[in-house]
Parts: C-alpha cells; sequence; structure tokens
C-alpha cells in the first residue's frame, strides 16, 4: 500500500484533469506486473496456460489468493490496454481463453480443475474484436478466434444437456454448473452472490446472458460480412432478431422501462431491479424508444458515487438464508459501470454517459487518495465508507477496477486536455 500525496477531494462539481489522476494511473500501470503470471503446465489444480495472464488481485501474506486467470476478469482487464505496449501481453491473454476452449470444450470459470463445471458471462467475440481492431490483425487470425467462438456458442451456451445445459427456454439460455446446484449457477452469472434469483438462478433466463448471446450473434453476423458470406450474416442476424423478439416479449417491462430476468419455471419475471438491464443497450439490442425509458430508469440507480447494482432492497442486503450479496445496493462495480457507460454512448446520450463516467472516476480516486489502494466494488451511496461485504474476503487492486479507471481517463480526461 502506498500513501500518494491528496490530489483530489470527494465533490462531484469538480472537473477531472490529468494532473489529478497521474498518480493514480502511475499505481496502476505498476501493479500490473505484480498480477501477472506465466504458468505453462499443469500443477495439482492449476491448469497451465501457454501465455502470460493477469490476476485479478494480489495481496502479500494472504490465505486467500489468486494464480488462475479468469474469464470475464480477464476481458475487463484489457481494456486499459489496449496499446502497442501491452500488445503481447493482451493478444496472449485471449489466446490462453482460446487454448482452455479448444482443450476442454468449455472456457472455465478459471484455470483450476475444481472450477471446471461452469464457466463465466460470455466476452469472447467481444474480446476478439477489440484484438483485430486495435491490432489490425490479419483476416486468417480473425476467422480462426471467430471459429472457436461459435464453437463455444453452439457447444456451450446454446447445450441442452448436460455437462452444459445452458438453453432451456423458447431459445433463451440460463447459467448453468455441472453439479446442478442453485448457487454454483449462479456463480457462473459472476454475480456471486445477488437477490437476482432468489437462490434459484436455474429457474431463469436472465437478461444479462441472453443479451450477451445477442452480441454474439451480432457479432458473428458482423464477422461473415467481414470475411465475404453475406449468407451467413443473414443467418446470424435472423438469430439475433428471433433472440430480441422473445426476450422483449418475456423479459421487457415497458411500464417500469427496464428488462427483467424471467423465471420460466414460474413463467413471469423476477422483480429485482438490477444494472442488468442495461446489457442490452451495451449490445445494440434495444430500440431507440427501449433506450430512452433506460436513460430515464437510471435514476433508479444513480447516486453520488456512481450506480447501485441494484435499487435499495427492501429487505435489506441479503437473499434468503443469511446469504450476503455484494452484487447489490449500495454497491457499484466496474465491469457494469463500463458497460454502461458504453451502451449510453452507443445510443448517442453522451451527457449521461460523461456524467456517470465521472462519478464513478471521482470515487475510485477519492479511495485511492485517501487510502493508497482500488478496490474490487465501492460503496457509491456513501463513497467515503467501505462496500458491504461478500461471500469472501473484500479485495484490494483491483485488476477489472483499475483497468476501467485507466480507459475511461482515456476516453474522457486525455480527450479533453
Amino acid at each position: 500500500m502506498i500513501s500518494p500525496k491528496r490530489l483530489f477531494s470527494f465533490r462531484t462539481d469538480i472537473e477531472l484533469h490529468p494532473e489529478n489522476v497521474a498518480v493514480a494511473r502511475e499505481y496502476i500501470e505498476n501493479y500490473w506486473q505484480r498480477v501477472t503470471r506465466f504458468h505453462p503446465k499443469d500443477d495439482e489444480s492449476l491448469l497451465g496456460l501457454p501465455h502470460p495472464y493477469l490476476v485479478p488481485a494480489y495481496i502479500e501474506k494472504t490465505e486467500f489468493d489468486f494464480n488462475e486467470m479468469y474469464y470475464w476478469d480477464s476481458y475487463f482487464m484489457v481494456q486499459g490496454m489496449l496499446d502497442e505496449e501491452h500488445k503481447d501481453l493482451v493478444i496472449g491473454i485471449l489466446d490462453n481463453l482460446i487454448y482452455l476452449f479448444k482443450r476442454f470444450r468449455i472456457i472455465p470459470n478459471a484455470s483450476r480443475t475444481y472450477l471446471m463445471g461452469r464457466s463465466q458471462p460470455p466476452f469472447l467475440t467481444s474480446f476478439i474484436f477489440d484484438v483485430y481492431t486495435a491490432y489490425k490483425m490479419d483476416d486468417k487470425w480473425f476467422k480462426d478466434r471467430i471459429d472457436v467462438a461459435k464453437a463455444e456458442y453452439n457447444e456451450v451456451w446454446m447445450g441442452t444437456n448436460k455437462p452444459v445445459a445452458h438453453q432451456v427456454y423458447k431459445g433463451l439460455s440460463r447459467f448453468y454448473d455441472i453439479n446442478y446446484l442453485h448457487d454454483l449457477a449462479e456463480t457462473e452469472s459472476g454475480w456471486d452472490l445477488t437477490p437476482r434469483f432468489n437462490r434459484r438462478a436455474l429457474n431463469y433466463t436472465p437478461i444479462d446472458l441472453n443479451a450477451l448471446l445477442y452480441k454474439y450473434e451480432t457479432d458473428f453476423a458482423r464477422a461473415a460480412k467481414i470475411l465475404g458470406d453475406k449468407r451467413e450474416a443473414a443467418q446470424w442476424q435472423a438469430k439475433a432478431e428471433q433472440r430480441k423478439k422473445t426476450v422483449d416479449e418475456l423479459m421487457w417491462d415497458k411500464t417500469k422501462g427496464l428488462y427483467f430476468d424471467y423465471n420460466f419455471v414460474k413463467q413471469r419475471q423476477g422483480s429485482v431491479i438490477s444494472l442488468a438491464s442495461y446489457y442490452p443497450l451495451w449490445a445494440g439490442m434495444v430500440t431507440d424508444d427501449q433506450a430512452k425509458s433506460l436513460v430515464k430508469s437510471l435514476k433508479r440507480f444513480e447516486h453520488k458515487g456512481g450506480l447501485a447494482t441494484t435499487d435499495a432492497l427492501p429487505v435489506g442486503q441479503f437473499v434468503f438464508g443469511g446469504m450476503p450479496t455484494q452484487w447489490a445496493f449500495p454497491n457499484g462495480w466496474a465491469p457494469l459501470h463500463y458497460l454502461i457507460i458504453k451502451g449510453l454512448e452507443r445510443y448517442g446520450c453522451h451527457k449521461d454517459a460523461r456524467r456517470i463516467a465521472m462519478k464513478w472516476l471521482k470515487t475510485n480516486l477519492g479511495w485511492f487518495n485517501n487510502h493508497g489502494i482500488f478496490l474490487e466494488k465501492y460503496n457509491v451511496v456513501a463513497p467515503d465508507k467501505p462496500p458491504a461485504k461478500g461471500l469472501y474476503p473484500s479485495q484490494e487492486g483491483f485488476g477489472w477496477t483499475n483497468a476501467v479507471f485507466e480507459r475511461l481517463c482515456q476516453e474522457y480526461i486525455d480527450r479533453q486536455a
């Protein structure tokens, strides 16, 4: 831990400039070497990977330690380093994910034998396109990796039987775990834990997962166009349009102006209002009218320090059974802020995107300037107070927080300088 010179007092009316974030960004750049690992051979439960990779966090002298590479963490951690300096590391991390799928026919939760029973939110096509665009990769490189993503889509996320029984209702998919346990399926969502599923995750088709799969389908259509196959592009676009139609019928609430997870067992929408509703905005699957409703509904989540993961829960921060739910009010998370900001920009809501980006940057920076660290999550309702606790010890560092902070600095501070 370091004690940087205080550069910023938490005031939402102050504009940030490059000098305000310089120390924090230097900390982030130096932090990557602490969380870089290279483990080329299997060692007990830790799977070997051909290229160096990033782990979410590292704290000295703690029993709770990361040495494995995580799926969706990896996607968000590279968002702050899509540059020439980090080119080999970024491409290597993507190719580690490709390697895991080719070896196991699934990209596991993380590179541990005991985490093979489930995956994590699928961002493979987005990762491929980011690398293809940032580094101007050739079409053969692109096609080879898109073909792997198609296999992951078909074999894992559209699978109907154990060990990957994800597709479950009217062409929509759910989170799943080979052990067929609700809590472990919820872990595949990345939101471990959340009140969204009332500890019955296997019974829900989640809005975030199906928006991600819509993104896969439109990415495959886009890839087919790039590779000159208009017929295949049309086929993938038709799949995406069918998914959107089903999602709108089952999961869109016009009155509330939000999407909800769908309990297909009880055939009704869930009741928890969460930021998962904004994945379709990021994926580009909403109409202009739906986008306007979603923007209007931001007030349910927006606080002094950014966006809370859910609206204020009337029964407190616990789901049935007394389990702490860190993916809920009052906590805010970097990946959700990143996706929502990108979604707002996609639909032309630039002022809203900038406002939320600056709130999030100031929350991160305020804690860093006071404590010398970044956190995996923040209390956005009271940014000077610690976040609500989860099932595992609160983490410092922190990979995706650092990366999103850096990316937002690039886009909202550097470009105005």
